[in-house]
């Protein structure tokens, strides 16, 4: 990589950091050894596109590398190297997916290279509309100005149709393959800038350095036939008849030399847009941004409330909400809720750094940065729902946006499980999976206040979360910890897999993994090897969300949508659920009366020492030794206390509740209906906790009354066990 810094440390001149155009390389020994410069996501990237697949994937190029495609989400604890591919074309290039095909991606590089790259087939094919040889020659000299950030397009409308920006526009109408000049020289053309570059000594002409270039291209969501073009050297040109004709609609009062740098057509009006523009290179960092409501005939400067320092490279308009605006400057993120008669810094997590581009996917935010790599700022709801009187009251739900089922039934709980300590920081995070959802509250919740969130599907509450959980842990670690039968363990957390409602004053956010409670159970998740017992996934459809905040209750509408990689009949994802929610119901069940009956039997034990205080233990004492004795038989059968730990299968046997567990594990790995087999094996285990259940009453009913008589017989108090249920 080129390197451009080298910082030493003034009191241990041993530390040493590299500064180069692929990151960073650190010296702890004056430069004998350096660390790699992939041990961290430094990359610069100069241009971000999206495609339609769900997740969908990043794309971009980085300089003095590869271009990038990069999925936004993967299965397992992040999202690394070995998830990520380039796509051909060159470091500096725009990069554009085929809306049609994302298997296909259009890169640029020097000099007018573009190549059409087949990921099926891993080759990228140069498709350049002038393929010229440009190291060494002056610029004027060459028949096609490109700027080595040349833009690429494929068109939303036609998507055979290939934009190509030099000094003029081009276009393919088949991908590619011919290609036709659709505009004039939209630039200045200044032929004084457009000579060797380099000196005094030698030249450098590599293509980087070519001026009077199209350098920012919008086409139109709205119509085929409507493009905006903007140069490096401060003009914007519109067509609104495919390129037959242009106007020049260059904002009065913009620096002559200014280079525009991203142009925004409205998603909601046809006739506004809006462009970013720099003149950094000419030490004027001031930033600037223009709107027009009229096809470019006037613009309105709306760059109040960003600082003077932090020059502007990107603005864009929300899809989903009128005059919801992101704006990218030299040193960070801004937003503005008025349609850019305000801004306000949007930093959140993000580190300070050059924002160069912004797209929206669907509901996220995505982010290029030059020396940060990617970042993606997931689910824009508040920002879509927020409006002026939120902050007012004192309790506001935000509507959540549909959340979509992803993964199997129960591989991504999986993946979560075996996380932890997996993520650093070559690790991509994943986007939360489940619905998100925001709540405002105006004052901080006073300890006794009660703060429950709730999801409903039909009127019944399917999972729920408080803040008052870990008062509830609390007292279950109490209680395990005083228990009188130390062979059976503490329970685990009821949200195990979930969060504790934390609430707070301002915005809260709060992730809902599309799950089910959990079942309860006697012992850790993990005895249970690969198959640990998780919540089960709700199905597709309408569901309720409530927040009550002490008397005060709300409610919003969303759904569940399902996996549109996947086609499955909804009908089977409801037996799906169903069949789960029973197994789950069974583990929790076989758990249960092996606590009721080990309970069951300490009783008995300490009744039948009662008795022999009293001198007369004979009847009482047998009594109590044969219904303990079959109390274990029956538990046995229900579950193995030598399981404690995962793997502990391999070396002990395996109980009923373990095989309840093994079925839902393997029921869960896709969206799919449960097969035959896995129907039958249900009804096979459900028999055999019938019976067991049967076997279990059967003591409650007779055993435990005989063991009463010899009590009685003995002059000791009965004992007064729960009753059946």
């Amino acid at each position: 990589s080129d390197n451009h810094d080298l910082w030493i440390d003034p009191d241990d001149p041993q530390r040493m950091i590299l500064g180069n155009d692929g990151g960073a390389r650190i010296s702890l020994n004056g430069g004998r050894t350096w660390s790699s410069e992939d041990n961290q996501p430094t990359s610069q990237i100069y241009r971000v596109a999206v495609d339609q697949r769900v997740p969908y994937w990043i794309y971009g190029a980085q300089q003095d590398k590869t271009t990038i495609a990069i999925p936004s989400a993967f299965p397992g604890p992040g999202i690394g190297e070995r998830d990520w591919h380039p796509v051909g074309g060159g470091e500096c290039g725009w990069v554009a997916p085929d809306p049609r095909d994302p298997d296909v991606v259009y890169a640029g590089g020097y000099g007018g290279e573009i190549t059409r790259y087949d990921h099926r087939t891993r080759q990228a094919r140069e498709i350049a509309a002038w393929p010229q040889q440009i190291d060494g020659q002056a610029v004027r000299d060459l028949r096609y100005r490109w700027n080595w950030n040349a833009p690429i397009l494929v068109s939303r409308h036609e998507p055979h149709v290939l934009y190509h920006a030099a000094q003029v526009l081009l276009r393919s109408p088949d991908g590619g393959e011919t290609w036709e000049e659709i505009s004039p020289d939209l630039t200045r053309n200044d032929r004084g800038k457009q000579g060797y570059s380099g000196g005094p000594i030698g030249h450098e002409i590599t293509g980087v350095e070519v001026f009077d270039t199209i350098f920012a291209l919008a086409e139109s969501p709205h119509d085929r036939a409507t493009i905006w073009a903007g140069s490096d050297d401060g003009l914007v040109h519109l067509t609104r008849d495919g390129g037959k004709t242009w106007r020049n609609v260059t904002p009065k009062g913009l620096p002559e030399w200014i280079q525009i740098n991203a142009l925004e057509v409205s998603p909601h009006d046809p006739a506004s847009a809006y462009l970013a523009a720099t003149l950094f290179k000419l030490e004027d960092r001031r930033p600037y941004l223009y709107k027009t409501n009229d096809y470019g005939k006037t613009w309105t400067k709306i760059a109040g409330g960003i600082p003077a320092g932090a020059f502007t490279r990107v603005v864009r308009e929300d899809p989903a909400r009128r005059g919801l605006l992101y704006a990218g400057t030299e040193s960070g993120l801004y937003v503005s809720l008025d349609d850019g008669a305000s801004w306000q810094p949007f930093q959140l997590n993000l580190p300070v750094v050059p924002i160069t581009d912004l797209v929206v996917a669907g509901n996220d935010l995505v982010v290029a940065t030059q020396g940060r790599a990617f970042w993606v700022l997931d689910d824009l709801t508040p920002l879509r729902r927020w409006q002026p009187e939120t902050a007012r009251r004192p309790v506001v739900l935000l509507r959540p946006q549909p959340a979509t089922r992803g993964g199997g039934a129960g591989l991504d709980a999986l993946d979560a499980l075996d996380a932890d300590g997996a993520r650093h920081a070559r690790l991509g995070q994943n986007p939360p999976a489940g619905l998100v959802i925001y709540f405002w509250l105006v004052d901080e919740p006073k300890p006794a206040d009660v703060v429950t969130l709730e999801i409903l599907a039909g009127g019944k509450v399917v999972r729920g979360f408080s803040n008052r959980q870990p008062e509830a842990k609390a007292a279950k670690a109490a209680k395990a910890a005083n228990a009188a039968n130390s062979d059976i363990g503490p329970e685990e957390d009821e949200d195990a897999g979930g969060a504790v409602l934390s609430p707070k004053a301002g915005l809260n956010r709060f992730v809902w993994d599309l799950r089910m409670e959990e079942p309860k159970l006697i012992t850790a998740r993990l005895v249970f090897d690969d198959y640990p017992p998780v919540g089960v996934k709700v199905a597709p459809g309408a569901y309720t969300v409530r927040l009550r905040v002490g008397t005060q209750t709300f409610e919003e509408q969303t759904r569940v949508l399902p996996n549109p990689r996947v086609s499955v009949p909804a009908a089977d994802l409801e037996r799906q659920q169903q069949l789960l929610a029973a197994l789950h119901a069974r583990l929790a069940e076989t758990h249960e009366l092996v606590r009721r009956s080990r309970d069951l039997e300490a009783r008995v034990r300490d009744q039948a020492e009662r008795a022999a205080q009293l001198g007369n233990a004979g009847a009482s004492r047998e009594r109590a030794q044969e219904l303990t004795a079959k109390l274990d038989r029956v538990a046995e059968q229900l579950w193995n206390p030598e399981l404690q730990a995962d793997e502990d299968s391999l070396v002990y046997t395996p109980k009923l509740d373990f095989q309840f567990a093994a079925l839902a594990g393997v029921l869960a790995t896709a969206d799919a209906r449960p097969t035959a087999a896995e129907e039958r094996r249900f009804a096979d285990l459900d028999g055999q906790l019938t019976a067991l259940r049967g076997a279990l009453r059967e003591i409650w009913d007779q055993d435990l009354a005989a063991f009463n008589r010899a009590l009685a017989a003995a002059g000791a108090p009965p004992l007064l066990a729960e009753p059946w249920r």
